[in-house]
């Protein structure tokens, strides 16, 4: 069984069509990356393919239509991240990382040692357990990003879907945070991003690549005709090339 599979007949926000016809799988226990240009709709469909994003089509999500989903039900399944998420300035990290343990427990409970254990190990695997008390507000633009990784990891649900999750963070942190999808895989769940990284996406299982609000190409990140349709919508004077077994992108 896939993770999730989506027809997405339109979405028009004001007016306009941002994506249309598009038919996407993913798969299970792999990483896919959605990559394109600005502009492409990458983050209109990972938004459509959440729930959070009107369109016209269908949803699956493990083999049930996501609208059939209970919404707690839903959240403990697909686990999600933003861009620039705002609202929780006033918590501390540390209570901000709960927010991912809300729909294991009942309304209003509090939480169970399972939900601290979560937390602090969440933390400690993006670096972030160090200032679970300062005020989220307070953070650096990084380190906030790394408190917002530990959330979505705290939900621990089969399938996590990111968009941008490495903005803000420098090349050690984009590594580690590589290694923590990995990991995920490795534990039979999902993980798909949106990136704006091409190196880094060439190191997924799986590429989706848009553009003008369509998929035009899926398929390993190791093909040539991924490679192709690289350059094909990013332009000829993309370089793609294997150094030290893995695939990168460099402008020439």
């Amino acid at each position: 069984m896939n993770a999730l599979q989506a027809r997405i007949e339109r979405v028009r926000i004001d007016g306009r069509d941002l994506i249309s016809d598009i038919e996407l799988t993913i798969p299970q226990a792999r990483w896919t990356a959605i990559v394109g240009p600005n502009g492409a709709g990458k983050s209109t469909l990972l938004r459509a393919i959440a729930g959070l994003q009107r369109y016209d089509g269908s949803v699956q999500l493990a083999g049930k239509p996501l609208t059939e989903w209970p919404s707690r039900e839903r959240a403990r399944q697909l686990a999600w991240m933003g861009q620039q998420e705002t609202g929780a300035d006033d918590l501390t990290a540390h209570d901000v990382v709960m927010l991912g343990r809300l729909p294991h427990r009942p309304w209003l409970a509090p939480p169970t040692d399972a939900d601290h254990a979560a937390v602090q190990a969440a933390m400690a695997s993006t670096q972030s357990w160090a200032w679970r008390e300062r005020r989220l507000g307070s953070l650096s633009g990084g380190e906030r990003q790394r408190v917002l990784l530990a959330r979505v990891l705290a939900v621990d649900a089969p399938l996590t879907l990111m968009d941008e999750p490495l903005a803000h963070l420098d090349p050690p942190h984009q590594a580690d945070w590589m290694a923590l999808a990995r990991t995920r895989v490795a534990a039979g769940h999902s993980v798909v991003s949106v990136l704006h990284e091409l190196h880094l996406a060439l190191q997924a299982d799986h590429l989706v690549l848009m553009a003008d609000g369509q998929i035009v190409h899926t398929g390993a990140p190791a093909d040539a005709a991924t490679h192709d349709a690289l350059r094909r919508v990013f332009g000829p004077s993309l370089h793609i090339a294997q150094i030290e077994g893995r695939w990168v992108a460099l402008p020439l």
